[in-house]
């Protein structure tokens, strides 16, 4: 758009992720300094209320709702960058992408919902191109730390050994989080929806299902499902929730850069349990307990009493300290064609899904708002910001990217 008034707008502000965006940007950037931005919702009074607890009256405040179009459209005109933090986003998303990718506006979230994000490309990867639209899907945990992590990992392997790593493992060494209501809310509506419609399953199963028409390596990828020892990680692995997200989209960066990871490009996910009896029986454990949540939310009967009796309700989330005591710690483990290895890590400071990504969300936007003339359409963070967001996160938001030595 021509000369918007604000650099990023908060889209969902009174969300819990939204709530900790805005105090984020407000403590960094205040309301009117290198950063112009607004916060926008349905309510204002709850707008209002966001507003007093940053501590920043003079913030703007933009009344917008997820399904009034006209709004939506009104909104965008102020908009270098829309960030959504309105989820489940298969709920409540559609119309803002649509929005943005007809006006030209950039948009980022911090969905992690593929199937979502399959049926957005489809809709509107045309327009977006058409209007120069640039839509950055899963800027957050799901899937910042895997998706810039392996674009590090590359750079530096192509830089020493001439060749990027044509197999590249991610595992998740630690990590200390909750869930939050919205998480919550996005895997309950996730399951309502597989069980509504079985050909879900069968793009589930597919690890270039959100990569362009047409691109379909022969590559098996692989796909921990169970407990195992892991020679490269010298530990024993779980599953990974997060997997089935985050590999899709390293797959689609790889796809996006004319297969700069190579053609026999494979990569995994799961979690390192540590060694010994004590890591195989971790690794066994997790798997079976990952596997009764999940079961347990794909069946109606069981889903409503975890939701009555278990699980967070939407907008609750981790408390302030255990955001700040919340960290991760995560690992890939990068092999060559010839052979040649290599290891990097990321690290986060605070909580993955709150603390941490509230940031990254936050630094995502601001530097997809400065950068520049590139192409409108669907990217992913690695292809369309790399090395600029990866020192930004560096810098500014406590997520560091390392080699080991």
């Amino acid at each position: 758009m021509d000369n918007p008034a604000f650099d990023i707008v908060v889209f969902g502000a009174t969300s819990f992720v939204g709530q900790l965006v805005c105090r984020y940007l407000a403590d960094r950037y205040g309301d009117n300094g290198e950063v112009r931005w607004a916060m926008a919702g349905r309510s204002k009074s709850k707008l209002g209320q966001v507003r007093s607890e940053i501590g920043n009256p003079e913030v703007a405040m933009i009344i917008a709702d997820a399904n009034d179009t006209d709004s939506l459209e009104a909104m965008c005109k102020q908009a270098k960058v829309v960030v959504s933090t309105v989820g489940p986003y298969a709920l409540y998303g559609e119309a803002l992408v649509a929005t943005c990718a007809a006006s030209g506006t950039d948009y980022c979230d911090l969905t992690g919902e593929v199937h979502w994000i399959a049926a957005m490309l489809a809709k509107y990867e045309g327009q977006a191109k058409a209007s120069g639209a640039r839509i950055v899907h899963c800027c957050g945990f799901d899937s910042l730390p895997s998706d810039l992590g392996v674009h590090f990992l590359q750079k530096q392997a192509v830089e020493r050994f001439g060749a990027p790593c044509t197999r590249v493992k991610l595992r998740v060494k630690a990590m200390r989080g909750t869930f939050s209501g919205g998480t919550v809310a996005s895997l309950v509506n996730f399951a309502k929806e597989v069980r509504a419609n079985p050909a879900l399953r069968k793009q589930l199963a597919n690890p270039y299902s959100i990569c362009p028409d047409g691109y379909r390596p022969e590559v098996r990828q692989p796909n921990p499902k169970g407990a195992s020892f892991d020679k490269d990680a010298n530990s024993w692995i779980a599953p990974f929730i997060m997997a089935s997200t985050n590999t899709r989209v390293v797959q689609r960066s790889n796809a996006l850069s004319n297969q700069a990871y190579g053609a026999e490009f494979k990569y995994d996910e799961a979690m390192m349990t540590g060694r010994g009896t004590k890591g195989r029986l971790n690794a066994y454990g997790l798997t079976a307990g990952l596997g009764g949540f999940l079961m347990g939310v794909a069946l109606k009967p069981t889903r409503a009493l975890l939701q009555r009796f278990v699980l967070p309700e939407p907008g609750e989330g981790p408390s302030p300290s255990a955001q700040e005591n919340g960290f991760y710690d995560i690992r890939l483990f990068g092999t060559t064609a010839a052979g040649d290895k290599l290891t990097a890590k990321v690290l986060g400071d605070r909580d993955p899904g709150y603390g941490s990504t509230s940031k990254m969300l936050s630094e995502a936007a601001i530097c997809l708002a400065n950068r520049g003339d590139t192409e409108g359409g669907f990217w992913t963070p690695a292809t369309l910001m790399g090395d600029a967001l990866v020192e930004r996160l560096h810098e500014r938001a406590g997520v560091t990217f390392e080699l080991v030595a």
